[in-house]
């Protein structure tokens, strides 16, 4: 890959937290200053030159979000970082804060900056516990470089971080759950509305974006949206983080540029699966999202091309599966990940994801009769149009993809 197209992780390992000089040298807290200088109103038109989506799985327009934090008068506002990264095969997150953490400290700044807000936050999962203590090292030292804290680089802007440990669910990844896990509450979504950015950290405006979308800001103010917009291919702007991972020979977290195809990923990038075949699906953008079969590894990686085929970008994650690999077993870990972390607050989630899970297990023991497969898709329809939060709206979406494209595999499976 072409190393101009590294913008997000191009300061990754190349310094350590106490060399913070060294990070400025880079070019680092380039953005912060370029956004002082300029103003709130510059920072949110490269935003929006740049398309920036947010990199969490909802891939609402990030101008937008920021614009609207930005315009509410309140004089108490908040802004934070959603390090909550416990979907299965995601992990580019963590990377994101272990190798280059001052540009989460920078982008998480520019957003205080840019929507007037007077604290952030970083929730970061309990089980980065190691990555957890980098950022509050790199916080304070932050601090004592005038880069943090009161009257910023000879500023009237004053902006201060606090890191703090996750309440250890899948769910509190939504916002209305990690809210409340800040409280000291139990971590279970609330009802909506209010928002979080009408009603959320101590009940002030509260603007939550995902540790990536940070990054990007940072990247964008520092090299503006014009250069990373070029960065992508085939006409498609920009780059994404990815983790890449399951039947593949080279796994790990990548920087591409948008517009590249699945196959290109698998092959050039993934080195090819385990057994030296093209695979025979992907997982993109995590638990929630729907399989890719691999008749469509031609889509270039890009939101609009995976919107048109039912497909989902989400969090960034791409489990591959080999042709050793059937599919109703893939669903039954799916389903499983979603019993257990179903918080239980509203019956279709707790009840759906149980039934779901009872109905594949018994598939893949070639227990399960016609009644039951033809109970799926009852079952998710109600979990999709009456659960609370994301985690029940999206849990059967592997499975309704797996019946549209591996329908014949999958009736293997049931008994007549």
């Amino acid at each position: 890959m072409n190393n101009t197209r590294f913008l997000i992780s191009e300061y990754f390992d190349k310094y350590t937290v106490s060399e913070i000089n060294k990070y400025q040298e880079l070019g680092g807290f380039s953005g912060l200053k370029k956004a002082l200088k300029e103003g709130p109103d510059f920072v949110i038109n490269e935003l929006k030159a740049s398309e920036l989506r947010g990199r969490g799985g909802a891939a609402y327009p990030a101008h937008k979000k920021w614009q609207s934090a930005k315009d509410r008068d309140e004089e108490v506002k908040y802004v934070l970082v959603n390090a909550d990264e416990g979907e299965p095969g995601t992990f580019k997150d963590r990377d994101l804060m272990d190798c280059d953490p001052y540009r989460i400290i920078e982008g998480l700044t520019i957003a205080g900056f840019t929507t007037g807000a007077c604290e952030g936050y970083i929730y970061i999962r309990e089980e980065y516990e190691d990555i957890r203590k980098k950022l509050i090292d790199a916080i304070n030292i932050a601090k004592d470089n005038n880069l943090l804290g009161n009257n910023i680089l000879g500023t009237d802007f004053s902006f201060n971080i606090k890191a703090y440990t996750g309440a250890g669910a899948y769910v509190c990844g939504e916002n209305t759950a990690l809210i409340e896990s800040m409280h000291g509450n139990v971590g279970r979504p609330r009802v909506k509305k209010p928002r979080v950015g009408e009603r959320g950290l101590f009940n002030k405006p509260t603007m939550v974006n995902n540790v990536e979308t940070y990054a990007c800001a940072a990247a964008i103010l520092t090299h503006g949206s014009e250069h990373y917009n070029n960065s992508g291919v085939n006409g498609h702007k920009g780059t994404k983080m990815i983790s890449l991972c399951g039947n593949i020979m080279r796994p790990g977290v990548y920087e591409v540029p948008f517009g590249i195809t699945v196959k290109t990923i698998i092959e050039d990038i993934g080195g090819g699966t385990r057994d030296l075949s093209l695979g025979k699906f992907i997982q993109s953008g995590g638990a929630s999202c729907p399989l890719i079969p691999h008749t469509h590894f031609d889509t270039p990686y890009g939101y609009e091309p995976f919107k048109k085929n039912g497909f989902d970008i989400g969090s960034g994650s791409i489990v591959v599966a080999n042709g050793n690999v059937r599919v109703v077993d893939y669903l039954s870990s799916v389903t499983g990940f979603f019993e257990h972390e179903s918080c239980g607050k509203c019956t279709p989630c707790r009840e759906g994801t149980k039934r779901l899970h009872e109905i594949i297990d018994d598939m893949c023991h070639n227990e399960a009769s016609m009644k039951q497969y033809d109970r799926i898709k009852k079952i998710a329809i109600t979990m999709i149009d009456t659960s609370l939060c994301g985690l029940g709206q999206t849990a059967p979406t592997a499975i309704l993809s797996a019946m549209k494209h591996f329908e014949e595999e999958l009736m293997e499976s049931v008994t007549k």
